[in-house]
């Protein structure tokens, strides 16, 4: 079995997975039809900015780097032991990432085992998380790792 140990993100991690993230936030929500292209990477650096008004010293967030067993890294997780509406107990998985040249060798699940066991570790006793539905390779390591469905947007194009 794949394992993956975290570690906290550095300050320069931190700072490059912020601009990956608002871009990559920005381009799932212009192709999932719910933001416009124009302006989406600054509307998404702007969520990011009132989710972590301190940054990386935002207080009851997560932001760690998977490693593989020989200490090179895999992936990162950001988890917010507060639940953003107020869910009590529940942490929320705002990104998980493996990184591309490390995927399809069972990193996805172990670094998701790992954020599970940070959250349980800080006092969660479920995580949550939201995935885009075009998804379906996230959508199946959730499925298959217990996550189940307690909400569920849908749209139909016309």
């Amino acid at each position: 079995m794949t394992t993956v140990t975290l570690r906290p993100m550095t300050p320069t991690e931190f700072e490059e997975w912020q601009a990956m993230l608002a871009e990559d936030y920005a381009a799932e929500q212009v192709a999932a039809g719910t933001w416009p292209a124009d302006g989406a990477v600054q509307r998404a650096r702007e969520e990011n900015a009132r989710l972590l008004p301190e940054g990386a010293a935002t207080e009851r967030m997560l932001f760690l780097r998977g490693m593989d067993a020989d200490g090179e890294p895999v992936g990162r997780v950001w988890v917010a032991l507060d639940h953003p509406r107020g869910a009590p107990g529940v942490a929320f998985l705002f990104d998980i990432e493996v990184l591309e040249d490390r995927r399809g060798q069972g990193f996805g699940r172990a670094l998701l085992a790992a954020a599970e066991d940070a959250a349980r570790q800080a006092g969660a006793v479920a995580l949550e998380l939201n995935v885009f539905g075009k998804n379906a390779t996230a959508r199946g390591l959730y499925s298959s790792s217990g996550y189940e469905v307690v909400t569920q947007q849908m749209r139909k194009a016309l």
